[in-house]
């Protein structure tokens, strides 16, 4: 049953990743769980960071609604809970980074997601299938299997992404993965 479930894991997020990033068709990997992780974590982080710059800094308090987060505070949140997710899921610690406000400027928001970027490209690069069944303590002692944290981490992104794209729409802005490659 873990095995299907494990199967079934790598083929959803393998619709993920990016063509250049899969290899020659066919070619099979040791890691398709991971890998396939990497690939997601990737084409997201590089759109958040591209949404991140696109945003003009006086649009950084902009929230749909009283009840969402401002676009400013997104950056917070991801910057802050994606860095926990890869040190978790890579058993690497986490980067010491100075506390981050949703008011703080720009370049100090994008600066940091850059580096918590750059932090779970580096940790997750030490992620193999082999410990996929092991279980981490996530969010407020909730236990989850590395698997568990790894499609947490993945859809987290995505869902963070939809929220920024949204949010540039929404400011008359085309966001990152939309734009003319």
């Amino acid at each position: 049953m873990k095995r299907i479930i494990l199967a079934l894991m790598a083929v959803m997020l393998g619709a993920f990743a990016a063509p250049a990033q899969m290899g020659q068709m066919g070619q099979s990997s040791a890691n398709p769980v991971s890998e396939a992780v990497r690939n997601a974590v990737a084409r997201q982080t590089k759109n958040l960071v591209g949404a991140a710059e696109a945003m003009p800094a006086e649009k950084y308090n902009f929230h749909p609604t009283p009840e969402q987060m401002t676009f400013g505070k997104l950056i917070t949140h991801i910057v802050g809970e994606d860095t926990f997710l890869c040190s978790k899921i890579s058993d690497t610690p986490a980067p010491t980074m100075e506390k981050l406000s949703d008011t703080d400027p720009k370049d100090k928001l994008v600066s940091a997601l850059k580096a918590s970027t750059d932090f779970c490209v580096q940790a997750l690069a030490k992620v193999d299938d082999s410990k996929l069944g092991e279980s981490l303590t996530l969010f407020g002692g909730r236990m989850a299997t590395r698997a568990a944290a790894m499609m947490i981490l993945a859809t987290d992104l995505s869902d963070h992404y939809s929220l920024a794209a949204t949010d540039l729409r929404l400011n008359g802005l085309q966001p990152p993965s939309a734009q003319a490659r």
